[in-house]
């Protein structure tokens, strides 16, 4: 299954980048939780297919572009760990962004069931329980 998982990862970092929230929603679970790596910022964490829409309206208010650029996908078993970056430029501003970007993935029955994103690969490594 753990092979699948890492598949189904790469289908959610397509239908994020493609803005395409219904494709991301049926790939979640209905208890889905979405840690973004702004949380620590914003305070925020979203839950189910109405947290998937909030975030997707509010990236889409914020940012003229923004993307999740892979370098890696770790497979885990029941969980997926992709390494990489964040690129995008604000709606407003118009400024550049590009920042490291990891994302730990939880995994049951198949869809994803958590997403706990950082900006720090270390950090997520930990989060995995994995070495530097």
């Amino acid at each position: 299954m753990s092979r699948e998982n890492v598949e189904i990862v790469k289908r959610l970092n397509a239908a994020f980048n493609a803005k395409d929230r219904d494709t991301f929603a049926g790939l979640t679970t209905p208890d889905f939780e979405w840690t973004t790596s702004m949380t620590a910022v914003e305070g925020e964490v979203f839950w189910g297919r109405e947290g998937i829409d909030t975030y997707f309206e509010r990236m889409r208010d914020a940012w003229d572009e923004f993307r999740s650029v892979a370098s890696e996908y770790r497979d885990l078993g029941d969980r997926v760990l992709l390494i990489g970056r964040v690129e995008g430029r604000g709606l407003v501003s118009g400024v550049p962004v590009s920042a490291p970007l990891a994302i730990l993935f939880d995994l049951r029955g198949g869809k994803i069931s958590r997403q706990r994103s950082f900006l720090d690969h270390g950090e997520a490594l930990r989060a995995a329980g994995l070495s530097e």
